[in-house]
This record gives structure tokens, sequence and C-alpha cells, in this order.
């Protein structure tokens, strides 16, 4: 099953599922419905018996072009087509879904016992104890890259078998670790200070020197948002302590990620700038896909660089961990105000560093003493609501 199959991980899943013929079956496909053609192609070439489309009002369009293409897969309409369809009978599901909506199929993938390869770290980030209480051990392989490779380096535990999910099974090796070092490339503006940054446009942030993404994690990737998002998201997946996670510039994307243990040893993980590894390996694990790309030419010389971060010009990591430490509805308010900022952003309706600022403003105004006791997904809902709105209003008054 792959959700968000026509966005920048599903398509990509579908490259290493063409490059492999005999390996995978694809079952089930679901996505927003904004590429309806996209997404009737991919149901008549992979013979999906079900598609999922989450705009209910794209779901007719979807049908007939199903039908012209021979196509007699079930259409299922809306989010809650979609989490239906995390839950069709399968060995694994791919979740590419961008963004808050990615929770409800997540949370449906791992309560249908299904092996979770997660690329939609909104849905943990926002949903983290939830989660947790759903998935069993092992059952959640990170796709993004620095996670990835974070689970690589630690010895002797397999990915997917990750301590946060498996209470309490690695707490032993967590012991050894000093930190973790998740790399950055910088983006679009590294090097750039907060002032050189009011007058970047759209066209600006979406043209990121390494990577191709879609246009929300680019711009997320742009600010540093996405960073302090996968922090959050290693600090749910590894139990390590927020303030024992730093991000590091690493502007080759080559190193992933690192480990470093309490004997000053450090495990990097290096492959070249290529979602496609990841995900073919979250598809197969725990085996390998030996076309997923191709691997670092060490015949050829070359130079990778580090440099700190600079938190002055790009905030948004340390509000990351400020909102990761205050836990509860906090990650969904950082991620909603995020999403609404980012949409202005490339609506030209909100500048650059306004972006952040206003995820800010969002998150100083959450009553902490208003938090739930036990947070069920209506509390997240209602969050990511008010976040909305809240940002909405902000962005209107020229925040």
């Amino acid at each position: 099953m792959i959700l968000g199959s026509t966005g920048s991980i599903g398509t990509q899943a579908m490259e290493v599922v063409r490059a492999e013929p005999g390996r995978f079956r694809v079952r089930a496909l679901a996505a927003g419905g904004g590429r309806a053609g996209l997404l009737a192609d991919q149901a008549a070439e992979t013979g999906a018996e079900a598609v999922a489309v989450a705009d209910p009002d794209r779901a007719a369009e979807v049908a007939r072009l199903l039908a012209e293409r021979g196509s007699t897969a079930k259409v299922l309409a809306g989010p809650e087509g979609v989490a239906e369809a995390a839950s069709w009978e399968c060995d694994v599901v791919l979740n590419g879904i961008t963004g808050a909506l990615g929770l409800e199929s997540t949370l449906a993938a791992l309560r249908a016992g299904r092996l979770l390869a997660l690329a939609n770290k909104e849905s943990l980030i926002i949903g983290g104890p939830l989660v947790r209480a759903a998935a069993q051990p092992g059952q959640v392989v990170p796709v993004d890259s620095e996670h990835f490779a974070l689970a690589q380096c630690y010895p002797r535990v397999p990915a997917g078998e990750l301590a946060s999910l498996a209470q309490g099974q690695v707490q032993a090796r967590v012991q050894d670790v000093r930190r973790l070092v998740i790399t950055a490339s910088g983006g679009p503006f590294r090097g750039r200070g907060r002032d050189a940054l009011a007058g970047v446009g759209p066209e600006d942030a979406l043209n990121h020197p390494t990577w191709s993404m879609g246009p929300v994690i680019t711009v997320n990737s742009a600010s540093l948002v996405n960073k302090g998002l996968e922090v959050i998201e290693a600090h749910l997946l590894f139990d390590v302590p927020l303030e024992r996670i730093e991000v590091v510039v690493h502007p080759q994307s080559v190193v992933h990620s690192m480990v470093e243990y309490t004997d000053g040893s450090t495990l990097a993980q290096a492959s070249p700038p290529s979602m496609r590894i990841p995900i073919a390996y979250g598809m197969s694990w725990p085996h390998r896909v030996g076309a997923a790309a191709p691997p670092v030419d060490w015949t050829r010389a070359q130079t990778w660089t580090f440099e700190p971060l600079d938190h002055e010009a790009f905030p948004a990591v340390r509000l990351a961990c400020e909102v990761g430490a205050a836990g509860g509805t906090a990650p969904a308010v950082y991620n909603a105000a995020n999403e609404e900022a980012v949409d202005a952003f490339l609506g030209r309706r909100l500048s650059f560093p306004a972006i952040v600022d206003t995820v800010a403003q969002v998150v100083s105004e959450r009553h902490a003493a208003d938090e739930p006791e036990e947070l069920t997904p209506e509390d997240v809902r209602a969050a990511d609501a008010w976040a909305r709105s809240r940002a909405r209003e902000l962005i209107a008054r020229g925040a």
C-alpha cells in the first residue's frame, strides 16, 4: 500500500516498484486527488485493488479515469477512505502523505497490524503518545533519510526495532549514546543572516541545492522547520532526550545522520542524496533492494564539510525543541501553524522570516494549563484546528 502515491515519496516508491517488478505487488493506492490522471495511471499500471481519494470532490473524476484505463479498483473517498485503505490487507504500508492529514492513516495501519514504513513524520510528531501506544515492537520503520540513518547507526538494533516503540527493549544500549547528530543541508539560504531573508520569494525557497521534494517540505527545509520536526521525531523514535540531539549543517547531504557514543566513537551513515534508498528499505524491510540507487563513488575526490547551525537566522529548531519538551498538543500547534504559514508564503501573502515568527506566536498563545491528561485524536484535531485559525488571523493582520 502506498499512501501519497502521486507526491514526491509516492512517485519515487513507484520507481522502486518498477525497478523490481517481481519483488513488489501494490494492492492499494491513496492520494489527495489533485493529480487524478497520474493516480489512475498508477492504479492501471500496478493493478491496484483499491484507490483512495482524500478529496471526496475528486473521487468521481478518479473513478471515471480508472474506468477509461480498464482498472476495476474500488474507489474510497475522503479522509476516512484513506484511513480505510491504510488498513487494507498487505505486508507494508508506506505512508508518504504530507502533513497532519497522515495521522489517521498511521493509526489505522498500526491498529491493523501492518508494518508501517513512515515517511509522514508529522503523524508521529503531532500524535506521539497515540502512535507509540498503537505501535508494536518492530512495527515502524523510519523512511526519513535522517532517521533511516540513525536506525542503522545503532549496532545490534535492527532498523525498525526502535527504542520508543519497543518500550525498554534497547534502553541499556541507549545509555551508551552520548547524542544523536542530525545533518541538514542548510537549504537554499545557507549562510544568509535574518535580514537577508526578508526579500526572498517562493521561487528562491523552492530552489533546493541537493534534494527534490514537494513544495511544502522544500519550504520547510529552507526555513529549517523540517529539521525541527525531525528533532522531535528522533526524540520520539529513539527515546533520546531533546538536549542530546544536535543539528549540524552538511551541505553535501551525503552523511545523513550520526550517532555519537560515550566512548568518543561516532557512527555515520552515508549515501548519495536519494530518497529511493530509505523508501526501498522501508518497503522491503529487513531486506535491501539492490536497484535502489547508486552508492557513493569512492573513486572520485570529494569533500564533506560540517558547520554549526545559525540559530539566530533559523530559529525553527530551537522552537521545535521547546515544543517537543512541552509535549501534549504543542507539536500539533507548531505543525498546523507552520502549514498555514507556508501556504501563505507560497501564495505571497507572508514573508519568509514571518513563517517561523507566526508559528512562534501561535505556539506562545497555546494554553498549557488546558492540556488533557491523556491525549486523544480529538484533542489533536482540536489543537490543529485552533492553530490553523489563529495562524490565519495573524497572517491576515500582516504577521
